[in-house]
């Protein structure tokens, strides 16, 4: 980037955030709502509530206040930045054939003590084992080169939600309960399309697609789709009900035909695979089995309806996409940096981060590859110069790419999920 290109952000941020100042619902409030986005541009190591109104000139009292008590629809601010990022999502080129795909996942992060909403000892990506912390689901989208995350809710587990005093304390309101993971992305992508964000392609991991009610409404819904599944997965044949790995066994992959699949920052991979038309609850399907020829690792992947192998391929493997939006959000706009005790303050925090990072993808997509000469493609990577030249304040240090570390994808064997059996589920 130039420095010329830096100066215009302040001003181009702004005119981003105007907008959203008609859901302060007070004119005074505002500019609390400027001041909160701004400070999670900066190079804070936390981005919570006291370093945010240090970092911004703003009374700490204030900003707490503005988070947790103060007038503001933030449900309505979350439902116009998702319309507003659908029109922007619309307006993207694409050139792999695939248009917008939406991806599902959860992140999460520890915490201390039990007063956070939603915490309790559960399986955290962000560590890879069992530990005390939160978890969130969330729906991104990416296009072409453009990525950004569109939703974020708490998942509320169902120890709180069998403690109503509890939830009482935490401002949990009576309507937010217990749902499973699954659950709560079907009500994003359903909020997501009632606020105009239409998705060609929707992809999730096997904890998601383990799920046949989850799989079963996206067909019924018309939402084509294509996600991991576990290999025990249960499908119709015309030999009645078989699980995937007995379907298609990884030995079908390995003698299937070789595709390459391209990656942005590593190298391709090649994997060979297989497929095969199956049902589930009734509804036409396409399994496919991967194998990759440099680790042996086996993936099983369900679509809806009948298309390609290497279609299947290429929108499964969109999924990196989440991880990376992951990183950037909690090294650069810190996502997961809330450390109080009301779900209103947590929420708030959330959609504002939301509302940060889809600044960060508009911007780095429109300067990507902007440089040129023995600068060309140094603003390919272009997050990290672009948030430092919005932010008004710094807290001095710079964050390296070790801070707040993205979730790794645990082992199968680790993966510790609401198990829902599958005839409840379905």
């Amino acid at each position: 980037m130039t420095d010329e290109q830096i100066r215009d952000l302040g001003p181009a941020f702004s005119a981003y955030l105007r907008p959203y100042h008609a859901f302060c619902n007070q004119d005074r409030t505002a500019p609390h709502l400027d001041a909160y986005c701004r400070a999670l541009l900066t190079d804070a190591p936390r981005k919570t509530a006291e370093p945010n109104a240090l970092a911004s000139g703003t009374a700490v009292r204030t900003l707490q206040k503005f988070l947790t008590t103060t007038h503001g629809d933030h449900l309505a601010l979350r439902d116009e930045f998702q319309a507003r990022t659908g029109r922007t999502l619309r307006e993207r080129p694409t050139d792999d054939g695939l248009g917008t795909v939406g991806v599902i996942d959860e992140t999460s992060d520890t915490k201390k003590g039990d007063r956070t909403p939603g915490v309790q000892r559960q399986y955290l990506g962000c560590v890879g084992k069992v530990e005390n912390g939160i978890v969130t689901v969330h729906l991104a989208a990416t296009r072409g080169t453009f990525r950004t995350l569109l939703d974020a809710d708490l998942y509320v587990p169902k120890s709180w939600d069998e403690d109503r005093e509890r939830c009482d304390r935490a401002g949990i309101p009576e309507a937010v309960v217990y749902r499973p993971k699954w659950f709560i992305a079907l009500e994003q992508y359903y909020r997501l399309t009632a606020n105009g964000v239409a998705f060609d392609w929707l992809t999730f991991d096997e904890g998601y697609g383990g799920k046949p009610a989850f799989v079963s409404v996206l067909a019924m819904a018309g939402q084509k789709f294509a996600g991991e599944v576990p290999k025990s997965f249960a499908l119709g044949t015309r030999g009645g009900s078989r699980r995937a790995g007995v379907v298609l066994p990884a030995a079908r992959a390995q003698q299937g035909k070789r595709y390459r699949l391209e990656r942005e920052t590593q190298p391709a991979q090649v994997w060979r695979a297989a497929g095969r038309k199956v049902s589930v609850n009734g509804l036409s399907m396409m399994l496919v089995v991967g194998w990759n020829e440099s680790t042996a690792e086996v993936k099983y992947f369900l679509a809806s309806g009948t298309t390609s192998v290497r279609r299947i391929l290429k929108v499964g493997f969109r999924r990196w996409t989440v991880e990376h939006l992951f990183r950037v959000a909690k090294q650069e706009v810190g996502l997961m940096d809330f450390e109080g005790r009301k779900y209103t303050g947590l929420m708030r925090h959330l959609i504002l981060s939301l509302l940060v990072l889809g600044f960060v993808a508009i911007q780095t997509d429109r300067l990507r590859g902007g440089k040129s000469g023995a600068d060309a493609g140094a603003s390919v990577c272009g997050v990290e110069p672009a948030v430092r030249g919005v932010a008004d304040a710094s807290s001095g240090r710079v964050r390296s790419p070790a801070d707040g570390a993205g979730d790794p994808i645990p082992p199968d064997a680790k993966r510790q999920r609401e198990e829902v059996p599958q005839k409840t589920a379905a």
